[in-house]
């Protein structure tokens, strides 16, 4: 078997080795080039059009959904909800008028901090 390819035994999915960030990157050129588009025609157009609370909120059900998944156990369920996950968080930052640099930046930022240390200097 190819070093980019592994079986996960506990349900025998084949899983290949693919960039994550490419992945990401391609779906938010996807999510900004929709934004102009028709809502009959593009979901995601459809989202933006109606705005940040409606992507906000799709966005707490496929997270409730994610963790459903977890808690049961499936983890080939939890794969296709993690990417609805991070698809609707796409929008609702696209909604916001975020971008994945700006998110990048945050994450730099706490680059080498403890996530304890971190949250004690949160403001409360």
């Amino acid at each position: 078997m190819a070093a980019e390819q592994r079986i996960i035994e506990s349900d025998r999915r084949l899983v290949t080795k693919v960039s994550l960030g490419d992945s990401l990157e391609r779906l938010w050129r996807t999510i900004e080039s929709r934004r102009n588009a028709d809502p009959d025609t593009s979901y995601t157009a459809k989202l933006l059009m109606r705005g940040r609370r409606k992507a906000a909120q799709k966005l707490g059900e496929e997270a409730v959904e994610a963790v459903i998944e977890a808690i049961r156990h499936d983890n080939a369920a939890l794969i296709g909800e993690s990417a609805d996950v991070l698809y609707h968080l796409f929008v609702l930052w696209a909604a916001c008028g975020i971008t994945p640099s700006e998110i990048a930046a945050e994450l730099m930022r706490r680059e080498g901090t403890s996530g304890l240390d971190e949250k004690r200097g949160r403001k409360k």
